[in-house]
């Protein structure tokens, strides 16, 4: 028996080695696995035409942008340095245990690896937190978009009941008194003065230098066209087209910036979470949630604005369903606020060879963080 077993791995590799090498997609005549490097080592411009549905407007996959902060510009760089302690110091909460960085630990990609946040007395927060890597480059902030900007973010956290629970009102006051941060708020602002103004504002800045490392899938871009696998090009080449994942992944950190129902609202249940809706009061917005980019996707589980898969495949086997489609219940046949799931979210028919090759450029474009440890905090 201790034979066959590794004799049963090795036939299944070999099956999904031959699945692959077969391979072969539509693009006016067939063309064989072999050629896509060849194709994809061309400018992305002429790359094979993605597969986009009628209405969606997309911008291609590009390199890593950097951030728009200027840190050789004294001011900008000072408030960086200023918002830097901020985000490590937990006296912005009330119990003065919790910062910034508990929910987005540096080496975690800035997240926290729950299903959803704990925050004050262990309360458990409703949704997960997300990646603060590029957050600039998302036009509204939380997963419902309730924020315009990273310095109207700010607030929220520190004055929830269950995550910060700091009186924002006193807050100035509190941190006044830390003589420490008198010569960073002066450096930064031209006076010692404390106030959630300036306070939001060098958060803000700070999380705006907070860019992913360059990726294998950048250096490919680059010119490095040995930077992929074979089984990473042909995941690029499925994620465009049959995967279908370019209508909301797109662009060079593979977000829309726009907000999608993917069946996981939970309506009319206990976990039940509307979304956007709760900030618009729109119908149209019932059970739409924030794209995020997917920049190193494959370190930030568990995904999903409740935290519901930790298992790539999972996610993988759910898309590959066209997401969950709620049925109505008898006494919500007419209800005209029953959730309706995106319909950009159709079942794709991926074969276990094309899920495992999309999982593989997802790997491309996931990479270790920056190391940034908790400084010394200003006394």
């Amino acid at each position: 028996m201790k034979y066959v077993i590794p004799a049963l791995f090795s036939v299944l590799a070999f099956l999904l080695f031959v699945s692959f090498r077969s391979y072969e997609f539509k693009n006016g005549d067939d063309i064989p696995v072999d050629s896509l490097r060849k194709l994809y080592a061309q400018a992305p411009a002429l790359w094979p035409k993605a597969t986009i549905d009628s209405g969606v407007v997309y911008t291609e996959l590009g390199v890593l942008p950097e951030s728009p902060v200027n840190l050789k510009d004294s001011v900008q760089r000072s408030k960086a340095i200023l918002g830097r302690f901020l985000f490590f110091d937990p006296r912005l909460s009330a119990s003065n245990q919790i910062s910034c960085s508990s929910c987005h630990a540096p080496d975690l990609n800035y997240t926290d690896g729950r299903e959803v946040s704990i925050g004050h007395d262990h309360a458990a927060n409703s949704r997960n937190a997300p990646t603060l890597q590029n957050v600039w480059f998302l036009k509204k902030l939380f997963w419902d978009g309730r924020a315009a900007s990273l310095e109207e973010q700010a607030g929220g956290p520190m004055s929830s009941k269950i995550e910060m629970h700091q009186d924002i009102k006193v807050l100035p006051e509190k941190l006044q008194i830390v003589k420490g941060y008198h010569p960073l708020f002066a450096a930064a602002f031209g006076d010692e003065k404390v106030t959630n103004q300036r306070i939001f504002e060098s958060l803000a800045i700070f999380q705006r230098t907070l860019v992913s490392r360059k990726a294998a899938f950048d250096r490919f871009l680059e010119g490095n066209k040995n930077a992929l696998s074979d089984l990473q090009v042909l995941g690029l080449h499925l994620f465009r087209t049959k995967a279908r994942c370019m209508n909301c992944h797109n662009g060079p950190l593979l977000t829309d910036n726009e907000f999608h129902n993917l069946g996981l609202t939970y309506y009319g249940r206990k976990y039940e979470d509307l979304g956007r809706y709760n900030v618009t009061h729109q119908i149209e917005d019932i059970g739409k949630f924030k794209t995020p980019g997917l920049r190193d996707v494959m370190r930030t589980a568990p995904w999903f604005h409740n935290g519901l898969f930790g298992s790539i495949e999972g996610v993988m086997n759910m898309y590959n369903a066209g997401m969950p489609t709620p049925k109505r219940r008898p006494e919500q046949m007419d209800d005209p606020k029953f959730p309706v799931k995106d319909k950009l979210l159709k079942g794709l028919q991926l074969t276990p060879a094309e899920k495992a090759a999309v999982i593989a450029f997802m790997e491309s474009i996931s990479t270790l963080p920056w190391k940034d440890r908790s400084p010394v905090l200003p006394q």
